[in-house]
């Protein structure tokens, strides 16, 4: 599965000149926890997250503590170009969702922008991988018998199983070629995490 079928298209983005406080705005109204920073030009500069917004908004309440508490020595930053990220990870929409899923739970990174050469394109999210998953099995089933029956000759002979995600695929005997096609088309269906064929009788 390719990042392009995961991905959250179009994307919400922020300026460089907007305040924090509008930054935060548009993150809660669009419930998303990060988004890509662009400039006047259309490029993007950086990327902003609810940690990065929220850093140094809350000043600390004197009725929680016993005895006075000092006030910040310096006021918060009032832009977003004052805490956006701008060392960003990105994918490109023909990246396979396996290995950006791998980068994002070694990065501990929640959001990554998706760029066409220099023109972001779209956004993937935590979130965006969990719905991919939660997809019921017989949607997946009857997506990959469309898919096999549209893309490879024959295709209406496979039937199908899935269970969680896992996708047992049963065909003519005979033509490894076939089978190599079929497995390779069913492993493209947004949901799958795994294909068997299984051995025909």
């Amino acid at each position: 599965m390719l990042v392009r079928e995961a991905m959250t298209s179009p994307v919400v983005t922020v300026s460089p000149d907007a305040t924090v406080r509008q930054a935060i705005r548009v993150l809660y109204e669009h419930n998303i926890t990060a988004a890509p920073v662009v400039d006047d030009s259309g490029a993007m500069v950086g990327i902003v997250s609810e940690m990065d917004l929220l850093r140094g908004e809350f000043a600390a309440d004197p009725r929680a503590f016993a005895r006075p508490v000092a006030g910040p020595h310096e006021p918060p930053p009032r832009l977003v170009r004052d805490v956006m990220i701008t060392d960003v990870r990105t994918a490109q929409p023909t990246t396979d969702v396996a290995e950006l899923a791998e980068m994002m739970m070694r990065t501990a990174i929640k959001s990554v922008p998706v760029l066409d050469g220099d023109t972001l394109v779209g956004m993937v999210s935590r979130r965006d991988l969990m719905a991919v998953l939660a997809r019921g099995d017989a949607r997946i089933r009857d997506d990959v018998l469309s898919a096999l029956a549209e893309l490879m000759p024959g295709g209406h002979d496979w039937t199908a199983e899935v269970t969680d995600g896992v996708v047992r695929l049963s065909g003519p005997a005979g033509d490894e070629n076939a089978r190599h096609i079929a497995e390779t088309i069913a492993r493209t269906v947004p949901g799958v995490t795994r294909v068997l064929l299984e051995e025909p009788a």
